[in-house]
């Protein structure tokens, strides 16, 4: 799977982060996915309903043609239809959009999940979630965290960060939420040495 950024970015991204986490006590973590789910049911099930569609059509049109013929039609009509239903665009744009939501958060939190048991002495943490196929951007932080910044300040940094991707920025998106994340951390949760 092709990295949606350059090895330039990538090295610019692990800097902004190793910066913020070696000013604060907390700890910053990224997660970019290209998609949350595999959704493998979903071609599977628009195949089969088209399929059985065009069994009842075909009926209707050629009555006379033989239940053999129309079986071999539909199998390789749910064939051909599902691989073509299990390319990546065309099987998120089949997936309703509440199920692609609900897919990214679960994802999302359990990616929280696993970096809090990764690191079970640190108390204060920030997860950026970006799953560019779900179009899905979230925050995640740890209690205290998420209590201590300004009201509507974790939507301020998303809307923003949503902002920049639509211009096709998503590197520059991804740095500019690090560093508002980052301030938010250098503010509540400054390095020991630093306080």
């Amino acid at each position: 799977m092709k990295s949606p950024f350059t090895a330039e970015e990538h090295n610019r991204i692990d800097a902004a982060i190793a910066a913020i986490e070696r000013e604060t006590s907390a700890d910053l973590c990224l997660v970019v996915t290209r998609a949350s789910d595999r959704y493998a049911p979903y071609p599977f099930a628009w195949a089969a309903i088209a399929a059985l569609a065009l069994g009842a059509v075909a009926s209707l049109v050629r009555p006379g043609i033989a239940s053999r013929t129309m079986i071999v039609i539909q199998l390789w009509f749910l064939i051909v239809l599902t691989l073509l239903l299990d390319w990546l665009p065309i099987r998120l744009s089949i997936v309703p959009t509440r199920v692609k939501q609900a897919r990214a958060q679960q994802l999302a939190h359990r990616e929280f999940n696993a970096h809090a048991m990764a690191n079970p002495k640190q108390p204060h943490r920030i997860l950026l979630f970006v799953s560019l196929g779900e179009r899905y951007v979230e925050i995640v932080a740890d209690h205290e965290t998420h209590a201590l910044a300004s009201a509507g300040a974790w939507n301020k940094i998303v809307d923003e960060f949503l902002t920049s991707v639509k211009a096709g920025r998503v590197a520059d998106g991804v740095l500019d939420a690090v560093a508002a994340c980052g301030s938010i951390l250098k503010t509540h949760h400054p390095a020991q040495d630093a306080s």
